[in-house]
């Protein structure tokens, strides 16, 4: 068969291209293969020619004849997979390129996950020892943390909250939990948190129910919870102290009031209580009656005791109020002092003494110069009488001598 010029260059161009695409390392041909890397045959992973998509080991032969020209459908080029363990410098660089990739124990083109070792377990070339496998996608280890991570996070959120709860209702402050480590942790983490803080809104909160107990009771004397410290024993017995307090401290204001009253009543000697009075409030107003009462008689009484001083027999007084008058003449009657220095007076006089008034009985000057002048004229008249009887039995002798000492030895025996 003749072959002509034309058709013998078109086959030589045709064989010299299909051989430089074969010898180009890396990308796949049209056959889906390609020459193995260096790094590769070194690795013992291939060696020379091989196939990615299942077609021959060999390079394609050239075709026997040229067909005729046609225009191809264009196709994607095929994605290289020509990494192995080898072309990393370290762990972390395989450990970013594969995370890179999103590859995982089911999703390894590469092969990096078990290359010399049979068993895929999700860590790309054999991971070294200790190093922290919970960074590499996909790995058990780290599905473990995202699980312990999550566990962490909701026994946070869960802690908190009951220790919140807790710390308000004034419970216990330390938690009863179980679950897994990480749940169990991060539980008893916020609960001590939680926990202080709902104490401290259970202060603030008695606080203020002890406050509207406290305004309730200087209100009126029933009791009544709100609904909303009901639920809570903390509050419900603040606000049950607060009420306290200020029934208290009501029913001692009006008690006060109600003593100042009775005493200003008493002050003008006018009972005149208010109508319907609880007894606590009755006995209070006639508390305070009777202390201006006593008060007043007081006064009357001592104003008598001290006109005993001035008057040899009572005088009725110019008091209008027959009760304050009577005071008056009980006082008068009760000074006993005035006997006691009547008797002295009259004993000075009736010894026949100069009168000297002494200083502590210069307010009663009346009874005392009334007594000494009744003494002392009881003492002229026992002289006289002395002198009398001597003159009788002839014993008189001029200047009375015999006279004054029998007088004084009269005086002695009485």
């Amino acid at each position: 068969m003749r072959i002509s010029l034309a058709t013998l260059f078109f086959l030589l161009l045709f064989g010299l291209f299909t051989t430089t695409a074969s010898a180009h390392s890396g990308r796949t041909d049209s056959s889906g293969g390609h020459n193995c890397s260096q790094a590769s045959i070194n690795k013992g992973l291939c060696s020379g020619y091989h196939s990615h998509n299942g077609g021959s080991s060999e390079p394609a032969a050239p075709a026997a004849s040229p067909e005729p020209a046609s225009t191809p459908d264009p196709q994607p080029e095929p994605q290289s997979y020509d990494k192995d363990c080898t072309d990393f410098s370290s762990y972390d660089e395989v450990v970013a390129y594969w995370n890179s990739k999103g590859y995982s124990r089911t999703n390894d083109p590469e092969k990096l996950d078990g290359w010399g070792n049979k068993v895929d377990d999700g860590i790309p070339c054999e991971a070294p020892s200790g190093y922290d496998t919970s960074s590499i996608n996909g790995s058990d280890a780290q599905a473990a943390k995202v699980t312990a991570e999550a566990d962490m996070a909701k026994g946070e959120k869960d802690g908190y909250n009951a220790g919140v709860e807790a710390g308000f209702q004034g419970g216990s402050c330390t938690p009863n939990v179980d679950g897994s480590d990480a749940y169990v942790e991060g539980y008893k983490a916020e609960y001590e948190k939680g926990y202080k803080i709902g104490a401290n809104k259970l202060l603030f909160e008695k606080a203020e129910a002890e406050n509207s107990g406290y305004d309730l009771g200087r209100k009126q004397d029933e009791l009544s919870v709100p609904a909303a410290y009901q639920k809570n024993e903390g509050l419900k017995a603040s606000f049950e102290i607060g009420f306290e307090k200020g029934v208290k401290e009501r029913i001692a204001m009006e008690i006060e009031r109600l003593e100042n009253l009775g005493y200003e009543d008493g002050k003008k000697d006018v009972l005149n209580a208010p109508k319907a009075l609880a007894e606590r409030y009755m006995n209070a107003y006639q508390k305070g009656y009777k202390k201006a009462q006593g008060e007043l008689k007081e006064t009357y009484a001592k104003q008598g005791y001290e006109s005993a001083y001035t008057m040899l027999q009572y005088k009725e007084p110019d008091i209008k109020n027959d009760k304050f008058a009577e005071w008056y003449k009980e006082g008068f009657k009760s000074n006993k002092e005035i006997e006691k220095i009547g008797d002295e007076a009259y004993q000075l006089g009736s010894d026949g003494k100069e009168y000297v008034l002494p200083e502590k009985y210069e307010k009663a000057e009346v009874i005392y110069l009334h007594h000494y002048e009744r003494g002392r004229k009881q003492h002229e008249q026992d002289l006289e009488d002395v002198k009398q009887g001597m003159t009788a039995t002839g014993l008189f002798l001029a200047g009375g001598s015999i006279a004054r000492r029998f007088y004084i030895a009269r005086k002695m025996v009485s």
